[in-house]
C-alpha cells in the first residue's frame, strides 16, 4: 500500500515517473484525505511536500485534508517540484506564479497541472 510518505520522498529524489506512479497507485484506493496520519519524520520539507499533496488531493476530490497539514508551515529555501525547472526559465515562471495553492503556501512550486491527471 502506497503512502503520502512514499510519494513525497519520490518527489525529493526527483523520480517524476515514480512520483506518478505511487500517486496513481495512492488515489487509486480512494482514500479518505481527513484520516490520512502525519508522516513520522522529522524531515521539515518532507512534511511540507505531504501535507501539500494531501491537501491538493483532497482539494481536487471535494475531500477535507487532514488537520495536521494545517500545522506544516512553508520551507526554505523555496523547492521547485520539476528538475526541469532549475534550467528552463519559463517553466520556472509558471511554477513560481501558478503553483496550486496548497504547495505555494509552503513555497513549493510545480505547474498548475501538478499531478492532475491522478
Amino acid at each position: 500500500m502506497v503512502t503520502i510518505e512514499q510519494i513525497a520522498l519520490a518527489i525529493l529524489r526527483d523520480d517524476s515517473l515514480m512520483t506518478r506512479a505511487l500517486a496513481q497507485d495512492f488515489l487509486r484506493r480512494r482514500p479518505v484525505f481527513a484520516e490520512i496520519p502525519q508522516p513520522e519524520t522529522d524531515d521539515p520539507v518532507l512534511l511540507a511536500i505531504a501535507a501539500s499533496l494531501l491537501e491538493l488531493f483532497a482539494l481536487r476530490t471535494h475531500q477535507p485534508a487532514p488537520k495536521w497539514t494545517r500545522q506544516i508551515g512553508p520551507v526554505e529555501p523555496p523547492r521547485y517540484l520539476l528538475k526541469a525547472a532549475a534550467h528552463l526559465r519559463r517553466l520556472r515562471d509558471l511554477c513560481r506564479d501558478a503553483a496550486p495553492e496548497p504547495l505555494r503556501r509552503r513555497h513549493l512550486y510545480a505547474p498548475p497541472d501538478y499531478l492532475a491527471f491522478v
